[in-house]
């Protein structure tokens, strides 16, 4: 019983390995944003790109370019990491249209702050920054990308 444990912890060990290298080095790929409407050089705090239909097109792309690796494709998680259908889901049961509002840019407000700065715990990187890498226009058209994306249920 004691040698079964053993072998199983060996193997997950060992597979834990082999998944935390499967990637290898990742380099982000560029996002053209021909065509949205320029934003500017300060950071907006609410999607400014809501429901537009070239915004979603670019965010698809560059969602699947470069957070699909880890978030899943088409935005459905297979665990790795957070499934990004989700992010608002708090906001969707709340009846009055005001919180709702406050919610939904709560929301954007942690999406962009995540995004740009990335997630690191204990000193280890969860999510790389992509600040200096996408622009603006590019992180709200990942941001469209999701909203169209969302989980209902």
């Amino acid at each position: 019983m004691k040698r079964a444990l053993t072998l199983c912890l060996a193997a997950a060990a060992l597979i834990t390995s082999f998944g935390a290298q499967a990637h290898g080095a990742v380099t982000p790929q560029a996002v053209d944003t021909t065509g949205l409407a320029a934003l500017g050089d300060k950071w907006r705090d609410e999607n400014p790109y809501k429901g537009n239909k070239l915004a979603l097109k670019i965010g698809g792309s560059a969602y699947n370019q470069n957070c699909a690796r880890c978030h899943g494709l088409e935005a459905v998680s297979g665990g790795i990491a957070p499934d990004l259908r989700l992010l608002d889901r708090d906001c969707a049961t709340v009846k009055n249209a005001a919180k709702k509002a406050a919610c939904l840019k709560e929301v954007d407000a942690y999406f962009l702050s995540s995004i740009r700065a990335g997630k690191v715990r204990n000193g280890a990187v969860y999510m790389p920054p992509f600040e200096g890498i996408f622009n603006q226009e590019a992180m709200w058209a990942i941001k469209t990308y999701l909203e169209n994306r969302r989980e209902t249920n």
